[in-house]
């Protein structure tokens, strides 16, 4: 099968055919990739961000990325019970157990003795990719691979965000997301979907603004225009407002954001890259909450293909070949992607 591999950090992806992945395990399902979302944290994998926390013998490389993915059931092991050869799903992106402590409480991001397919083993850069039947999500049959990908890290990621959010956001809140590109863009969708909050969106890049309004954002504040702190304080009376996400969390957002907070408010760190220093001072005269948020469960990703069908969510794509992998990894370097980048093997 053709595969985009990574053989050295810091250089480009080799276009190469190998083996296709085999069913070695009763509860194994080998997919057809139909879809690989390109996703920033690729790009760190690349630049040997994540090596110290997942590659840390040095015998990773070479390997596949892709670990947002979608597409069709093409083998399955013998235990297998949920999908058949030929269903349509979209992957978590944790191979999890099922019978840890994280896993009982469903929790999928705590699973003990979890795979990662496109960070820590091999994912869907590739024609064919490996899993296993608690990754698999059936997809509406409205639903394409290609139509959803990337929900399956930058959706839920987005989503459980939103979800932590929404039971603090009622009528005449404000809430303000910072970042309005892959994931941010999503997020705008989900609280639209969710809650009645009025969304503020912050940003530095003019068609990311545009796109925020187009898909739900009642207020947009060009960030490289002025103090936006005290524009988004403006805009809210000048008390703040009940919450920020924030989905880029470095380039002096994580000093803007808990800044923005009204009293009693939330700050919740998606994106990565930078430091959060709160004075405690400020924590406890203003009861500031930070919040952090990983990935999403099994639970959130399948409310989010039915938002999906629903049309209530739907992901701005700009879509690639992967025989044109380094050339999507490049324009999401350089900040060309509107929305998220799609391989299509």
């Amino acid at each position: 099968m053709k595969a985009a591999r990574l053989y050295t950090y810091d250089s480009k992806l080799v276009i190469e055919d190998v083996p296709k992945p085999r069913i070695t395990g009763p509860h194994d399902v080998v997919i057809k990739v139909g879809a690989a979302g390109v996703c920033r944290t690729d790009l760190h994998v690349i630049e040997k961000v994540w090596k110290d926390t997942l590659d840390t013998e040095g015998t990773l490389l070479p390997f596949i990325l892709g670990h947002e993915n979608a597409g069709w059931v093409d083998e399955v092991g013998s235990a297998v019970t949920t999908v058949a050869p030929g269903d349509t799903v979209i992957l978590h992106p944790h191979i999890t157990c099922g019978v840890c402590a994280g896993c009982r409480r469903g929790e999928d991001m705590y699973c003990e003795t979890a795979g990662f397919p496109g960070l820590a083993m091999d994912g869907g850069y590739a024609e064919y990719m490996l899993t296993n039947e608690r990754a698999c999500i059936k997809l509406d049959p409205s639903l394409q691979p290609v139509d959803v990908a990337p929900l399956a890290d930058a959706g839920i990621t987005a989503y459980r965000a939103v979800k932590k959010a929404v039971p603090r956001l009622q009528a005449g809140t404000k809430t303000v997301v910072i970042g309005a590109g892959g994931l941010g863009h999503i997020a705008i969708q989900s609280l639209k979907a969710l809650s009645p909050t009025e969304i503020v969106v912050v940003d530095t890049n003019p068609d990311a603004l545009e796109l925020a309004r187009q898909i739900g954002a009642d207020i947009t504040v060009d960030a490289s225009e002025g103090d936006v702190v005290e524009a988004v304080k403006d805009l809210a009376g000048g008390d703040g407002v009940e919450a920020v996400i924030d989905f880029v969390a470095e380039h002096g957002t994580t000093d803007q954001g808990p800044n923005m907070l009204r009293q009693g408010g939330t700050y919740y760190v998606v994106g990565y890259g930078g430091n959060v220093n709160v004075p405690a001072l400020q924590v406890i005269f203003s009861e500031i909450s930070v919040v952090g948020s990983l990935v999403g469960n099994y639970t959130e990703l399948s409310e989010l293909m039915e938002l999906a069908a629903a049309k209530k969510v739907t992901l701005h794509s700009q879509i690639y070949s992967l025989d044109d992998a380094n050339v999507a990894l490049d324009d999401l370097h350089h900040g060309r992607v509107r929305g998220r980048a799609v391989l299509i093997p």
